[in-house]
This record gives C-alpha cells, sequence and structure tokens, in this order.
C-alpha cells in the first residue's frame, strides 16, 4: 500500500474528499516521503514512547509515527479532516482528539490515556502564525513533555536558535533557550508541501532542560522584563525599561554598572543569564 504522504496520494484524497485547503490553519501538507521519515527519525522515538501531534493534517507524519511510537495523541482544530484520518487509521496506536491545542490541558489528557511510556515527545507541523504561542504553551504548561519536533518556517527556527547580537536575536529566543536547548535539525524546501509556501522551512528540536541552573528570583517578572526590553528594538535598553516601568534613568544606567554592562547597551545584545541578573535586581526594587 502507498505511504500517504506522496504528492499523488495527497491528491487522490482531497480530491476523493472533497477538501478544500483552509488558509486560516495554515494548512500546507507534506509530500516528501524522504523528508518524513527524516523527520521521525530526529527524536529517539521508541515503542515506549507517546507522541503527540498536533495538526496532523491528513496523517502523512502520523503514519510514520505510528510505526515507531507505542501511541500517537494527535489533535486536529479543523473538523473536515477529522473523518479523513478516522478512514486512514483504524488503530488502538492512535488517539485523536477534536481540540484546539491552545485550549487544552495537555498533561490532563495525556494522563487521561491510561498508558505507561518512558517519554513524551511532541510533534508538529506548525504554521507561523501560531509557532510561538504553542511552545510557549508547551514549556510553561507541561511537566511531562521532555521534547519538541516543530516544523516551522526558516525565518522563526533562526530566531528560536539565534545568539546574542544577532538580527534574529529577539525575546522569544530569550525564552526558548531559557527553558530549551535549540538546534536546527533538518532545512526543508517549500517545493515538498502541497500548497507550497511562499517561503522554506526547518525542522527545530527543542529539548527541555530538566535542571535549569540558574533561575530568576521571579520567572514571571523575568519574562515581562525581556518582552519590554525588546518593544523597541533600536531603542536601548534603558530607554525600553524606562518606558515599561517609569523607574528614573538614572536608577536604570546604575544598575546596568552593578552588573558590569554598558549603560548603551541593546537587548539584542544580553545573553539569557543577563536577562536573568537584571531581574533580580529590578525584582528587589519593583
Amino acid at each position: 500500500m502507498s505511504k500517504i504522504g506522496t504528492i499523488s496520494k495527497t491528491k487522490s484524497t482531497l480530491d476523493k474528499h472533497d477538501f478544500y485547503i483552509k488558509k486560516k490553519y495554515g494548512q500546507n501538507f507534506l509530500v516528501d516521503q524522504n523528508i518524513l521519515k527524516k523527520i521521525v527519525e530526529i527524536p529517539a522515538i521508541t515503542s515506549e514512547t507517546l507522541v503527540v501531534e498536533i495538526g496532523p493534517g491528513l496523517g502523512s507524519l502520523t503514519e510514520h509515527l505510528l510505526e515507531k511510537a507505542k501511541h500517537v495523541l494527535a489533535y486536529e482544530i479543523d473538523k473536515d479532516l477529522l473523518p479523513i484520518l478516522l478512514e486512514t487509521f483504524k488503530t488502538d496506536k492512535l488517539t485523536l482528539l477534536d481540540k484546539d491545542f491552545l485550549k487544552c490541558d495537555i498533561d490532563l489528557d495525556i494522563k487521561k490515556l491510561e498508558i505507561t511510556y518512558d517519554q513524551v515527545i511532541v510533534v508538529a507541523n506548525l504554521p507561523f502564525y501560531i509557532t510561538t504561542p504553542i511552545i510557549l504553551k508547551i514549556i510553561e504548561e507541561s511537566n511531562l513533555v521532555k521534547e519538541m519536533i516543530l516544523m516551522t518556517q526558516q525565518e522563526v527556527a533562526n530566531r528560536l536558535t539565534s545568539k546574542p547580537s544577532t538580527k534574529d536575536y529577539n525575546s522569544l529566543s530569550i525564552a526558548i533557550q531559557y527553558k530549551t536547548k535549540a538546534v536546527i535539525a533538518l532545512k526543508v524546501p517549500r517545493t515538498v508541501f502541497i500548497p507550497a509556501p511562499n517561503v522554506d522551512s526547518a525542522v527545530v528540536k527543542l529539548t527541555v532542560i530538566d535542571d535549569i541552573q540558574v533561575k530568576p528570583l521571579n520567572e514571571p517578572l523575568f519574562y515581562e522584563i525581556v518582552r519590554a526590553s525588546f518593544a523597541q528594538r533600536r531603542k536601548t535598553l534603558v530607554n525600553n525599561l524606562h518606558n515599561k516601568y517609569n523607574l528614573e534613568k538614572e536608577i536604570i544606567i546604575n544598575l546596568l554598572i552593578e552588573l558590569d554592562l554598558d549603560s548603551r547597551i541593546r537587548a539584542e545584545n544580553l545573553s539569557v543569564n543577563d536577562f536573568i541578573r537584571l531581574s533580580d535586581v529590578l525584582h528587589n526594587i519593583l
């Protein structure tokens, strides 16, 4: 039987079910078996692994995941895709949830499965508009997910893995790198999707750091300061923090000097640890 993720199979499935692709869900179906095989090889999936898939689409990646994993828990927001997936996969290794992932309690949904597993890995082909909220939801809310394999636009992948003092480094880079080790695992050309997106994609591997060595005194404040610091990228850190907290600039400058940071520094030049140190100092005066 031919694999789902091919051009001919994808087109025939779309025609058979009279399915039209919805831009509002950012639907781009992967139709390259080479790429699909490479994606499932990035994490160490075993017969004891529970995989959470966000947006299975027509099931091209799901098919490969089911071959390797113990169980796949899949979230699909498009109700028109549910009957296609249910017709394609008649197996008790797949649990399909008709839910908006952003509104769910992922750890509770996993516990409801009542199965044993040795690790939980998230795999997803994410549209640009929803990438950031999904990643932040997982790292902030889940205690069970230990790894994420995410396909997203190349530009977003660059931000997730960027270093200080580079053009792609921003507040998202810091939030992600505080909680995870992020690397680009695979580059994916736009030509392997139906329909083809306007830009190339990349698969990012995010490994959750179990034992964060340095933590801020006030984690919500840390995230808030990071966002405020990048509010206007061209402005100095002093100006952005002054605008956010209405602190006198002289006070902020003295704080930076205490931290051995240049008073004219911009947010993009600070490391994750620099922001933690800054957050801890501000925690004591805000």
